[in-house]
């Protein structure tokens, strides 16, 4: 039987490394029969959320494809950040990116090429990056429960990209908190070697973080401008945080005017 939970579990087998999934792969991860798991794709294929592919494998289907550009488009987060990033990548000629967390990884959801920065093969839309090497992986990190970050160690480890990726506990914890204290995160070489960032939190109408933003910067021009680059981005990701509010307010507005309609013309219909 499809369930939302089996679902969910199919999605997740695939990754950028891994764009085709066939029966024995799901049954084995699932820990279900062949004839269970050819069940279950089938069922997607049909639905158009999976393909079959010519050698009897599967790929993602291009329902999700049209979904996810649903979500691109019409996330308060998204619309409230593109701009943002766009001025910032104006003024400074860097890259600027938009992450969140999920499972534990960061998710690039936005990312605007500067026209004098490095390609960044690491990052990019769809991308994930372990939390602990970035700056907008710190961010996240620092605002989620300390039981929390510690089960993502056990489960993901530090692994070392560069020498001077964070790859203690103890250090990590001690960073997490300046970044708490200080409002922003940096990374100094530690996912790429000439390659630095600083990222900054952005909240929602209730003050909690829902995402990162951040600027990289190639080391040579980072050092001599960081403090700028700070004010930077903790200023670009207040101006997001404050849209975003704005976003929610008038979506939550709308959605109380809809239901007081819905209310008055149920007791307009109503016999009396």
């Amino acid at each position: 039987m499809l369930t939302v939970r089996r679902l969910a579990q199919i999605l997740r087998l695939f990754t950028l490394e891994q764009s085709e999934i066939g029966v024995t792969e799901v049954a084995h991860a699932l820990g279900i029969a062949p004839s269970s798991a050819h069940e279950l794709l089938s069922s997607l294929a049909e639905e158009g959320l999976l393909r079959r592919t010519s050698n009897r494998r599967y790929q993602l289907g291009w329902i999700l494809f049209e979904r996810s550009q649903m979500l691109l488009d019409t996330s308060c987060l998204l619309k409230a950040a593109r701009p943002v990033m766009q001025q910032l990548v104006a003024g400074w000629g860097e890259t600027t990116h938009l992450a969140v967390l999920i499972d534990g990884e960061v998710l690039y959801v936005e990312k605007v090429q500067g026209d004098r920065a490095l390609e960044i093969v690491l990052s990019g839309v769809g991308k994930r990056l372990p939390a602990h090497c970035s700056g907008v992986g710190k961010v996240l990190l620092a605002h989620r429960p300390q039981e929390e970050v510690e089960a993502i160690v056990r489960a993901r480890g530090l692994r070392a990209f560069t020498p001077n990726t964070i790859t203690d506990i103890r250090r990590l914890t001690r960073e997490l908190e300046r970044v708490r204290l200080e409002g922003y995160a940096l990374d100094q070489e530690e996912a790429m070697i000439g390659l630095c960032c600083v990222a900054a939190p952005i909240t929602d109408r209730r003050r909690q973080v829902i995402a990162a933003m951040s600027l990289s910067v190639p080391a040579h021009r980072f050092y001599p401008n960081q403090q700028r680059l700070i004010t930077a981005i903790t200023g670009a990701a207040r101006r997001v945080s404050e849209s975003v509010e704005s976003y929610e307010e008038e979506q939550l507005w709308r959605s109380r005017i809809e239901l007081k309609s819905r209310f008055s013309a149920r007791a307009t219909s109503a016999p009396t």
